[in-house]
């Protein structure tokens, strides 16, 4: 607890300093700046029984050059927030980076920045750290980051790599208890990537070593590495997208090997709307009993793979097809079915709740996105998952969602 605090508190008057120094070099005149009040309100419902959640956050934020060769962006968000039947008020400092231009071909990001790895499911969110990227002369660019995670909100960060970290993700945060309850698993991450827009002006291609080191002082300490590729080819009117990572896990001096991948085809259909159909089938590796070194592969931040059934990767299969339109300039829809599949029946763990075989059931979505403004954007969705199309709960109740999002600047 007494280095954790003391953590935090160097930390902030590091920023503070950081503060004073810039703030003599900034732009005023050119400075922009806004207010954001994000509102999101869904109803959940299991069988019988269903929740409301409500969620609204304000979001003050800022930009300035500073001088001519570096930008400097600071957001933070206060958010009320009601589910479990429950009141909370969270604070959160959101992305504020230093952006500097080093020469004509790189560029260095300093503070807390966004980062996904080329799949979408391994990493992904806001981290604090720095990455600089390079330019190369044959089109490519070149890139290296490092982060902390300890620093960010838990449910932002979304990292449930242990089950102690998703018993503390579901716990709620306590004032009295901020230090403890409030902040995510303390774990740095790393990575490299290397991405060319177009070998041969055929093929996009994107690799990415990463890897997270467990600072948590635990007695069994969880460390990760990750070696993902993927390529985007289009062919004629198609666009195929195929995608894999191997991951290395360590625990207590065992080495064990896990892997996922997706295949994913987009069609820009022939029509007078501006359409596309999407197909993506995505694979994660589940845990062998035959053989000690396989295991179920275990991203790093929880990426949900459904709206309605929000669970990570691990141990599970998808296929998903996609329909998206603008129908307008202001209206945009998407209709999605994605049908869930075990990759074994040990590591999955959330709805529904029976395992008696390895299909789970489809779930059904849509969403429809209204922006007749330029500072307002509504967004309105729902759903149902029906464990009858699958075999491991066929009996079980439905599982349905819809929600409303309210998205508006006020100046």
């Amino acid at each position: 607890m007494k280095t954790t605090t003391g953590s935090l508190r160097i930390s902030l008057r590091c920023l503070l300093v950081v503060g004073f120094i810039l703030t003599p070099l900034c732009s005023l005149a050119a400075m922009d700046y806004g207010l954001l009040f994000d509102n999101n309100v869904s109803y959940d419902a299991a069988g019988d029984e269903g929740e409301t959640k409500y969620s609204g956050t304000l979001v003050p934020w800022f930009s300035m050059p500073i001088e001519e060769t570096a930008d400097l962006y600071i957001s933070a968000g206060a958010a009320a927030k009601y589910e479990d039947k429950k009141w909370n008020i969270i604070p959160e400092l959101l992305r504020t980076e230093a952006t500097l231009r080093m020469g004509e071909d790189g560029e260095l990001h300093i503070g807390r920045m966004p980062y996904s790895d080329p799949l979408g499911f391994v990493v992904s969110g806001l981290f604090d750290g720095a990455r600089y990227s390079h330019d190369l002369a044959d089109g490519s660019r070149l890139g290296a980051g490092v982060w902390y995670t300890g620093f960010l909100y838990k449910k932002s960060a979304n990292i449930t790599m242990t089950q102690d970290e998703l018993v503390s993700y579901n716990a709620p945060v306590e004032y009295a208890n901020f230090l403890d309850t409030y902040f995510a698993p303390q774990r740095v991450l790393a990575a490299a990537d290397w991405e060319h827009p177009g070998i041969n002006e055929f093929i996009r291609l994107r690799l990415t070593l990463a890897g997270q080191f467990d600072l948590s002082g635990s007695d069994i300490l969880y460390h990760t590495q990750y070696l993902m590729a993927k390529a985007m080819m289009p062919v004629q009117a198609f666009v195929f997208e195929l995608g894999a990572c191997l991951e290395l896990a360590e625990m207590e001096n065992l080495y064990q090997f896990a892997f996922a991948g997706e295949l994913g085809i987009g069609w820009p259909l022939p029509t007078y709307l501006n359409d596309r159909l999407m197909f993506t089938g995505r694979f994660s590796s589940g845990t062998n009993d035959d053989d000690s070194t396989i295991r179920a592969f275990v991203p790093i931040t929880s990426e949900p793979q459904g709206n309605i059934i929000k669970e990570k990767i691990s141990g599970l299969s998808t296929i998903k097809l996609d329909y998206s339109a603008r129908l307008y300039s202001t209206l945009s829809i998407s209709l999605t079915s994605m049908y869930f599949i075990l990759s074994e029946l040990d590591t999955y763990q959330g709805p529904p709740g029976g395992k008696d075989g390895y299909f789970l059931g489809n779930e059904f979505y849509g969403r429809a996105i209204w922006s007749p403004l330029s500072d307002l954007r509504i967004t309105a969705g729902g759903g149902i998952f029906l464990p009858s199309l699958g075999n491991a709960d066929k009996n079980g109740g439905n599982f349905w969602r819809v929600d409303l999002g309210v998205l508006l600047a006020l100046f």
